[in-house]
C-alpha cells in the first residue's frame, strides 16, 4: 500500500493549475483520488507528438559478375553492371515533437540522418512533407519545419527539465514499432546520467516508462503534459524495453529550437579551452575533498577562456552559476546550455580553498577550410581533405575547438586512396610519425618517398594504426 501512495501521490496535481501542480505532491487519501486518470495529460501533451518518416535513397551496383561478361549480358538482355543501377529505400520511423506554431518539430537527429525525403504525420493523420531546419548531431537533435501548409499549429508546452526530481510521474508519448500512438506511464528512476555513451553531452533523464523502437524523437511529458525531454535511446539486449529508457532534458532541448528560430543552420556553443577528467575516490582523498566529485582540471590551453579565467591545472570545478557538477560531462552540459555573449561563474576548489571565478563565454575560434586535393603518388593520391570547421566538426560530432587532424571529404573513384580503403569522413592524424594539423600538412607529408606509410586514422571515433602501401 505504501508503494501505491508513493506511485500515485501526484496525481491530485491534476487538479491543480500551473506551477503549483508541479510542486506540491500529496498522498491520495480517499478512493476518488486514487481513481483519477492520466487522460487530461494525455488530451494536452498528445496532439503535438508526430510520426516522422525518414526515406533515404540509395543506387547500387548490383554485385552481379556475369553482367560484365558480353554473351550473359546479351543472354538476359541486359546492360553492363555499371549501367544497371539498383535503387535501394531504407524506411525509419520515428516520432516528434511540434515545439512552436509555425510547424517547427524536434525529433532525434539520428530518425533523420541521411534522409532524401522526410514526412510527418499528425495525429489527425494528416500528412505533410517536412524539410530539415538545424541538425545537431553532437546533442542528438534536430529540427523540422512542416511544408505545404500555412496552418498555425499548437505547441507543446516545454517545462524547466531542472525541475525534474527523482520519483516524479511521466508519460512517454510515441509511436512504438509503428502501431501508432501509444502512451506508457512510469517514473524517473534517475537524473542527471552521464555515463550512458549516446551523445556529446552526457546528461539524461532515465525513466521506467516503456520506450520501444519508434519512439525515438517523442515526448517525455510530466502530469501536467508539459514537454520534459525528448525520448532518445533504451538500454537493452532483446531491442524491446527493459525499463531503463534516457530522454534528453528541455534545457538541451531549449537551445537547439532558439538557435533554429534565430534562423542558424548550426548550434554554437561556447568554447571552455581545458581538458578535463573525473575525480576519483583517490583524487578526491589526495586533495582533501569531502567527496569524488567535481570536474579536475588537468591542462589549460593557452589563451583560452578557462586560462583568462585564472583557472589553474589542479582546480577542481564544483559548480557552474551554483549548480553542482559532479563530472566532467555534467560540466560540460551546464557550460553548453549557455549562450556566447555572457559570462558563468566557476566555484572551484584549489588547495582547499573555495575560488570564485568569471569566465567569459565565447565561441570556439573559427578556422578556414583550406581544402585540396592530393595529387602527389602516396595513399592519399585521389582524396580530398579538409581543415575543422564549425560545420564539418558539427557532423561528425566533433569539438570545433579541440578537433584534430584533417577530413576526408572526397575520394576520386579509382585512385589509389579508393583503392586502400580510406572513407569519406576518416579523420587522418599522423603519417610516418608526422603529426598532421592542417591540410598542408598532409599534402607535405604525401611527398616522401616511402613505400610503407603509417597512418593513424580516426573513423567513427575509434583511433586505428594502419600501414598503407602506395
Amino acid at each position: 500500500m505504501t508503494m501505491i501512495r508513493v506511485f500515485l501521490s501526484t496525481l491530485l496535481a491534476l487538479a491543480l493549475p500551473g506551477e503549483a501542480a508541479y510542486a506540491q505532491r500529496q498522498v491520495p487519501v480517499s478512493r476518488a483520488e486514487i481513481a483519477l486518470s492520466f487522460s487530461a495529460t494525455v488530451k494536452k501533451a498528445a496532439p503535438a507528438v508526430v510520426n516522422v518518416y525518414a526515406l533515404k535513397r540509395t543506387t547500387q551496383r548490383p554485385n552481379n559478375p556475369f553482367m560484365d561478361d558480353e554473351f550473359f549480358r546479351k543472354f538476359f538482355g541486359g546492360q553492363p553492371s555499371q549501367d544497371m543501377p539498383i535503387e535501394r529505400v531504407q524506411r525509419s520511423l520515428g516520432s516528434g515533437v511540434i515545439v512552436h506554431e509555425t510547424g517547427l518539430v524536434i525529433t532525434n537527429h539520428h530518425v533523420i540522418e541521411g534522409a532524401n525525403e522526410i514526412r510527418i504525420a499528425l495525429g489527425d493523420r494528416r500528412e505533410f512533407a517536412a524539410e530539415v531546419v538545424l541538425r545537431d548531431p553532437r546533442s542528438d537533435l534536430a529540427v523540422l519545419r512542416i511544408q505545404g501548409t500555412k496552418e498555425k499549429f499548437a505547441p507543446i508546452e516545454i517545462a524547466d527539465s531542472d525541475e525534474v526530481e527523482v520519483g516524479d510521474l511521466v508519460l512517454a508519448i510515441g509511436d512504438p514499432f509503428g502501431v501508432g500512438q501509444t502512451v506508457t506511464q512510469g517514473i524517473v528512476s534517475a537524473t542527471a546520467r552521464t555515463r550512458v555513451g549516446i551523445t556529446d553531452f552526457q546528461f539524461f533523464i532515465q525513466t521506467d516508462a516503456a520506450i520501444n523502437p519508434g519512439n525515438s524523437g517523442g515526448a517525455l511529458v510530466d502530469i501536467n503534459g508539459r514537454l520534459v525531454g525528448i525520448n532518445t535511446a533504451i538500454f537493452s539486449r532483446s531491442g524491446g524495453s527493459h525499463g531503463i529508457g534516457f530522454a534528453i532534458p528541455t534545457n538541451m532541448v531549449k537551445v537547439v529550437i532558439a538557435s533554429a528560430l534565430a534562423g542558424n543552420k548550426l548550434v554554437m556553443r561556447p568554447y571552455f579551452g581545458a581538458r578535463l577528467q573525473p575525480v576519483t575516490a583517490e583524487i578526491a582523498e589526495s586533495l582533501n575533498l569531502k567527496r569524488p566529485a567535481g570536474a579536475l582540471v588537468a591542462s589549460i590551453t593557452p589563451n583560452s577562456p578557462a586560462a583568462k579565467a585564472g583557472l589553474r591545472a589542479g582546480d577542481v570545478i564544483l559548480e557552474v552559476d551554483g549548480v553542482q557538477v559532479d563530472d566532467p560531462a555534467a560540466l560540460n552540459y551546464r557550460y553548453a546550455l549557455k549562450t556566447i555573449g555572457s559570462t558563468a561563474t566557476l566555484t572551484v576548489d584549489r588547495n582547499g580553498k573555495s575560488v570564485s571565478l568569471t569566465i567569459r563565454l565565447e565561441a570556439a575560434p573559427e578556422r578556414q577550410a583550406d581544402e585540396i586535393q592530393i595529387s602527389s603518388r602516396s595513399p592519399f593520391e585521389g582524396v580530398r581533405v579538409s581543415n575543422f570547421t564549425s560545420e564539418i566538426a558539427n557532423r561528425l560530432r566533433a569539438d570545433p575547438a579541440t578537433a584534430e587532424g584533417v577530413v576526408v571529404v572526397n575520394i576520386a573513384n579509382g585512385s589509389m586512396a579508393d583503392r586502400v580503403g580510406l572513407r569519406l569522413g576518416d579523420i587522418i592524424l599522423e603519417v610516418n610519425g608526422i603529426k598532421i594539423e592542417s591540410t598542408a600538412d598532409l599534402e607535405k607529408a604525401a611527398r616522401q618517398d616511402a613505400r610503407e606509410w603509417r597512418v593513424t586514422i580516426s573513423r567513427g571515433g575509434q583511433k586505428r594504426n594502419v600501414v598503407l602501401r602506395g
